[in-house]
């Protein structure tokens, strides 16, 4: 008589031990919105399209959640941390 075997492995009637999918969402929108509309330019001085890329707590928001692509996370990591220093964002949330 075969053993039943029970756990974190299903299986089939007759098929092989199979490992379960872990279900994964995506957090942000797919694509870089910065690579659609390139008429958005990435300035320090332009504080409110920055303010979308800040958490509340004053962190920059990573590329996975935002959507951005790597070339254009860099420039908003550069154009954020400019502006800090410029006094046109705060370091931390208030």
């Amino acid at each position: 008589m075969p053993v039943k075997r029970t756990g974190k492995f299903g299986r089939d009637k007759k098929g092989p031990m199979r490992p379960r999918r872990n279900m994964r969402f995506r957090l942000g929108p797919r694509g870089c919105r910065l690579c659609k509309d390139k008429s958005i330019t990435i300035e320090y001085k332009n504080a409110e399209l920055l303010k979308q890329f800040i958490t509340e707590q004053g962190k920059i928001t990573p590329s996975r959640i935002s959507g951005n692509c790597a070339s254009h996370q860099r420039k908003i990591a550069r154009a954020i941390k400019r502006a800090r220093t410029m006094a046109l964002l705060p370091f931390v949330a208030e």
